[in-house]
């Protein structure tokens, strides 16, 4: 059931699949046409190894993480509190490998206290599916908590005053990898005027984290040709996670060994 979902969320995001060919029914039956150069190998799309929660790493963190949100909704370090209805902290596995990061809260995330609840959330719950992620299993915030009025461009100020709030919860969650969702959010964290195009497909670092840069939904909802490019940018940052959790499994073993009597 789960597959048969995955490569229905993979149909509706316009991402070619590889399927194996079937036998030919009978002699002089013409061969089926070459699978295109960009398709994606189905047998890579599994499930990802999901961390324990935050409740799970000891008391301190906990305390940290509560007293962390205490400090974010009662802030009034730049104007956007005058205009917020709530401030938005985040959600998700609160020790999660993966953490996405986008600009700022919008209109519904300002009314339901939680990002990426609209339409490019419903985008986004799809993309991770379609990677064999939930929304539950990742972490997901903004660099601003508060909504900038009209939706309008984060100011550098702003992200001034509220980025050490983003750098505390990375600090918490300790994932393995970032993904900045858009291009505000790529030049908030990296600190670039560097155009999204030419920040895509690296592998780039926000504070000693690993980071990839993509669209964010919003766009794709927008240019939805573009899907086909967010799939590429994060099968690269799903390699690299793999690589990584590899390079653990590998120190891990040749200690288990070093060990030993």
């Amino acid at each position: 059931m789960e597959e048969r979902r995955r490569r229905q969320y993979l149909d509706a995001l316009g991402i070619t699949r590889w399927e194996p060919r079937p036998p030919p029914m009978a002699a002089g039956v013409a061969e089926a046409a070459d699978v295109a150069e960009s398709v994606v190998d189905l047998s890579e799309v599994r499930a990802v190894p999901v961390r324990p929660a935050l409740a799970d790493a000891g008391v301190g963190s906990l305390g940290a993480w509560t007293a962390l949100q205490a400090e974010v909704r009662a802030c009034t370090k730049c104007a956007l509190h005058k205009t917020r209805t709530q401030t938005v902290f985040g959600v998700g596995n609160q020790n999660a490998g993966w953490m996405f990061i986008g600009e700022a809260p919008g209109a519904d995330e300002d009314r339901q206290g939680e990002p990426f609840v609209g339409k490019a959330g419903q985008l986004l719950n799809a993309i991770l599916f379609a990677m064999g992620l939930k929304r539950e299993e990742v972490y997901i915030a903004n660099v601003l908590k508060c909504r900038p009025p009209g939706n309008r461009d984060p100011q550098p100020e702003e992200v001034e005053q509220c980025e050490p709030y983003l750098l505390r919860q990375i600090e918490l969650i300790k994932p393995g990898l970032i993904v900045a969702l858009g291009r505000h959010a790529a030049h908030s964290l990296l600190k670039t005027e560097v155009p999204l195009a030419k920040l895509r497909g690296q592998k780039l670092s926000y504070h000693g984290t690993p980071l990839f840069v993509t669209y964010h939904p919003a766009y794709l909802l927008r240019n939805p040709a573009d899907k086909r490019k967010v799939w590429d940018d994060l099968c690269r940052a799903r390699a690299a996670m793999m690589d990584m959790e590899k390079r653990d499994r590998d120190v891990a073993s040749t200690d288990l060994r070093t060990e030993k009597p």
